[in-house]
């Protein structure tokens, strides 16, 4: 489910979505904004359902890549190691 398997493709799986809505998430943007801005995509991911969308959101955000800020999802840049310049 999370990476590609036998029974899901490596366009479904849900690291790859998250990228597709990684690349995106160019500007905080609503979720409904961002789902429809996804479904534009000529090169987004195939035949994707909301319920998929909303698991690859969980997923960035549980992997710190993403927050959601007063109403709008918000994609947040590594953060740099202390005495590093």
């Amino acid at each position: 489910m999370i990476l590609p398997t036998k029974g899901i493709g490596p366009d479904k799986a849900l690291l790859s979505v998250g990228a597709f809505i990684l690349r995106e998430l160019d500007e905080p943007k609503t979720v409904s904004r961002l789902w429809s801005d996804l479904r534009r995509v000529e090169e987004g991911p195939p035949a994707l359902t909301f319920d998929w969308f909303v698991l690859s959101l969980d997923l960035l955000y549980l992997m710190g890549t993403l927050d959601y800020i007063g109403g709008r999802v918000v994609r947040v840049g590594p953060v740099e190691a202390e005495g590093e310049e």
